[in-house]
């Protein structure tokens, strides 16, 4: 049940906060006075886009909290969010002049579905042109499922899934079909091109050494002159006037002052061993010069390595840049032909898979055909006896239901069939209804599929085009789907809003520069001016008084 309402900013309403009760609660105003602003702020609650320009001139923001008794099925989704006494849950939307918007349940940020989901099972909202949804074929089939009970829902969440199963597996059998056409000419391709990387089959660290190697080659002989030039300083052939022999004599010389001073001995064993690494610095960088000559002609084995990395480059230009790349397509290649190889198996399995699921949306579309022809007479006989009650006593109304391919919602399609008058053929409803005859189709509908639900039903002038003894006979309606629940009737009818447990009125003022919109609980007297003015009468007007007040007395 939805305990209060607040708006602020909305629109007309500056401020308003109404505090509503079980059984039926009807808000009426003057044409234009702002009566489905509250509409609009309970779709706001339910998670709806806000409308351009639905903030107040002058104001910063608008702002809609709805308080709401928390129904056992919600306590356990909102977990953490609420304490665990909690016996509430308040949904809010704020929405700033620039039209951003902010949402929140319990005090907490939420998402506008978050809105949505929280308010599913707490409200339902019917507005003024609602009752022209009864005319498409999808909400018949909604409305026969919901008085199918919750077992139906179960269903149809099974064939929506096996439904998405079957279209997920359609597409990938047609994927694997048209694959199948160009299979031998995408073989041949992968085998070209996996024979040209397995032809050279490049590695890495391969690469890195062969690219340091042609440096060494490509400078080879300066290399080695430089390498000569330094041991031939060192050590020349001769033997003579190197710094070997210079650092020879000189150690000779240490050598016979060692025992003089014994702070000279570290020094001359360090320069011994100086003398050691000359001499070992010399044999090894003619080791490196003569290393050039040891794998053959130089320039032969940098053209072969040349060759190598022209090869490699080759294929990095053509399969991603670098040798990673070039492995790693090499691998995607070998996957997509083993899974052309398999493409008939994987044909034939895919086949026996989708095969499989359409047997599963079958069967479940029997369930579902199978409780709606079991139901469809009994929502006929409910909504027949219900349009009586709405003064269309000699009304008929059946349930049709037409066979077709299996889809999400089953594989049936649902037509509402009426006749309005004895004697007169039964026809769809969408050609035959008129708009009064629609609405009162709809209350019954309602009443009929919403009998077990508790959440707080919202109609929006849904008494739109009746007046008269059917006027009475709607608010009577109205009446008895508020026992045991709530419902909220926005309504230009008297006979109506003579229904009401409370009664709101709406009015605008416009001698204000702004002009306003204002909601007041009324008293018991006050309905009775009410009443009257729905009327049409002057509030001086005695004989409308008293119409009115039999109005209540007789409700």
């Amino acid at each position: 049940m939805l305990c209060e309402l607040r708006v602020e900013n909305l629109l007309l309403i500056e401020r308003a906060e109404l505090r509503l009760v079980p059984g039926l609660n009807v808000l009426t105003g003057e044409t234009g006075a702002g009566k489905t602003v509250l509409a609009h702020a309970l779709d706001l609650l339910l998670g709806g886009k806000a409308r351009a320009g639905i903030v107040r001139p002058g104001a910063s923001e608008a702002y809609v909290e709805g308080v709401f008794e928390l129904p056992d099925v919600l306590r356990g989704e909102l977990g953490e969010r609420l304490p665990q006494d909690a016996d509430e849950v308040v949904l809010a939307r704020r929405v700033s002049a620039e039209g951003r918007t902010r949402a929140y349940v319990n005090g907490r940020s939420a998402s506008a579905s978050d809105l949505r989901e929280l308010a599913a099972p707490l409200i339902a909202f019917y507005g003024q042109h609602e009752h022209r949804r009864l005319t498409l074929a999808s909400t018949q089939l909604d409305v026969l499922d919901r008085f199918c009970g919750p077992d139906q829902a179960a269903r149809r969440e099974r064939a929506a899934a096996a439904h998405a199963r079957v279209r997920e597996l359609e597409a990938s059998l047609e994927a694997l079909r048209d694959r199948a056409g160009s299979r031998d000419r995408e073989l041949d391709l992968l085998a070209f091109e996996l024979a040209e990387i397995d032809e050279v089959e490049p590695d890495e660290d391969e690469e890195r050494e062969l690219t340091a190697q042609r440096e060494r080659l490509r400078h080879v002989e300066a290399l080695r002159g430089a390498a000569l030039a330094g041991a031939e300083s060192i050590e020349p052939d001769d033997g003579e006037g190197g710094a070997a022999t210079l650092l020879a004599r000189a150690g000779a010389e240490l050598d016979g002052a060692e025992a003089l001073d014994p702070a000279l001995d570290p020094l001359v064993e360090r320069f011994r061993a100086l003398i050691l690494e000359a001499g070992d610095l010399a044999g090894e960088l003619r080791r490196y010069a003569e290393g050039f000559d040891g794998d053959g002609d130089p320039a032969a084995r940098l053209d072969a390595i040349e060759t190598r990395l022209t090869a490699v480059d080759r294929l990095k230009r053509k399969h991603g840049g670098t040798v990673a790349a070039v492995l790693e397509h090499a691998a995607e290649c070998r996957a997509r032909r083993d899974e052309l190889i398999n493409a008939e198996e994987a044909l034939e399995e895919a086949t026996a898979a989708l095969d499989a699921s359409r047997a599963v949306l079958a069967k479940v579309s029997a369930q579902l055909h199978k409780a709606r022809a079991a139901a469809g007479p009994a929502l006929a006989e409910s909504v027949r006896e219900r349009l009586a009650e709405l003064a269309m006593e000699a009304a008929a109304f059946s349930v049709a239901l037409h066979e077709r391919e299996p889809a999400a919602t089953g594989a049936d399609t649902v037509e509402f069939l009426i006749a309005a008058n004895p004697g007169v053929p039964a026809g769809p409803l969408r050609d035959i209804a008129s708009g009064g005859e629609l609405s009162r189709v709809m209350l019954a509908l309602m009443g009929v599929a919403n009998e077990e639900g508790g959440a707080t039903l919202v109609f929006d002038e849904v008494d739109a085009g009746i007046g008269g003894v059917t006027a009475r006979a709607v608010g009577e309606q109205l009446r008895a789907l508020g026992e045991g629940r709530q419902v909220i009737c926005i309504t230009h009818l008297p006979q109506v809003a003579s229904m009401a447990a409370r009664h709101f009125s709406i009015a605008k003022d416009t001698t204000a520069q702004t002009a306003r919109t204002t909601v007041t609980e009324l008293s018991s007297d006050a309905v009775v001016g009410e009443l009257v003015r729905m009327l049409g009468a002057d509030g001086s007007d005695h004989a409308a008084r008293r119409h009115a007040e039999e109005l209540l007395k007789a409700a």
